[in-house]
């Protein structure tokens, strides 16, 4: 077995990171934390249990092949890796997958033996509107790593902690708070407009919509009825919400059920 493991966000790095020279096994991380429900403690088999039905019933999967792209990888994590390292975007979909992956290894894994590193860029020089790692080559994923990659240590799990439990209570008030509160974010420097993003969600109007909805709405309301159409138009001011067409679709629905929109 290799004494090193990367852990990828999505399928979409992998083609580039098989490009690279670095030595490990690869791992990915094919889960949408962002979304549905989710408890303190990811290690328990119910945490994954409740992560199945829901994957399941929302983006028409089967248990097997929930099982199949996520559990079996998970199992990696027992292994006595040397090394793990962790490459994860800015968004907020990408930071509360490596919230869930920290806390999985933080409670599954003795943090004295494994050195974990991140790799998480917010942008790339010489790319305008960086999209993600997974329109990077090998050439440009290995610059990443020689550049930016940094080790994460007690304090960095201490605060993806606390901001775990704050993803998991759903307390717009406790996470305003602590967002004001904490002034040294330590090598998670995404972390904080990732969880600002997450607060406009938790905020509601006099509607019952939050942000998300709303903008959505906005859009829908502004003549662009076509659901392709709103995807584009959502994702040129939202990058840091990460969603894709399935997730923006759950918040769709939401809209047409309430009769907002018609669902096309």
């Amino acid at each position: 077995m290799n004494e090193i493991l990367h852990i990828l966000n999505g399928d979409s790095t992998l083609s580039g990171f098989e490009q690279t020279g670095l030595d490990g096994d690869t791992m990915i991380w094919r889960e949408v934390l962002s979304e549905g429900p989710v408890s303190k403690n990811v290690s328990s088999a119910d945490f994954w249990e409740k992560r199945s039905e829901f994957i399941c019933k929302t983006f028409d999967e089967t248990p097997e092949h929930y099982h199949d792209r996520v559990i079996v990888h998970l199992e990696k994590l027992n292994e006595p890796y040397h090394e793990i390292n962790l490459w994860f975007e800015y968004d907020l979909h990408c930071q509360i997958n490596l919230l869930g992956a920290m806390m999985l290894l933080e409670q599954q894994t003795n943090l004295s033996a494994p050195a974990i590193y991140l790799i998480c860029p917010a942008e790339f020089p010489g790319i305008e509107n960086f999209g993600g790692m997974g329109e990077l080559n090998g050439e440009q994923l290995e610059y990443l790593y020689d550049t930016i990659r940094v080790q994460l240590g007690k304090y960095d799990f201490t605060l993806a902690t606390q901001a775990w439990n704050l993803y998991v209570n759903n307390n717009a008030e406790a996470l305003k708070i602590w967002l004001n509160e904490t002034l040294f974010w330590g090598n998670l420097q995404q972390l904080k407009l990732a969880m600002q993003a997450h607060l406009k969600r938790l905020q509601v109007n006099e509607n019952g919509l939050n942000y998300i909805h709303q903008k959505l709405l906005d859009i829908y309301k502004s003549g662009i009825t076509n659901k392709h159409e709103i995807y584009s138009a959502f994702w040129q001011t939202e990058k840091i919400y990460g969603m894709g067409d399935s997730e923006l679709d759950i918040y769709l629905s939401y809209l047409a059920h309430r009769g907002y929109i018609l669902e096309r």
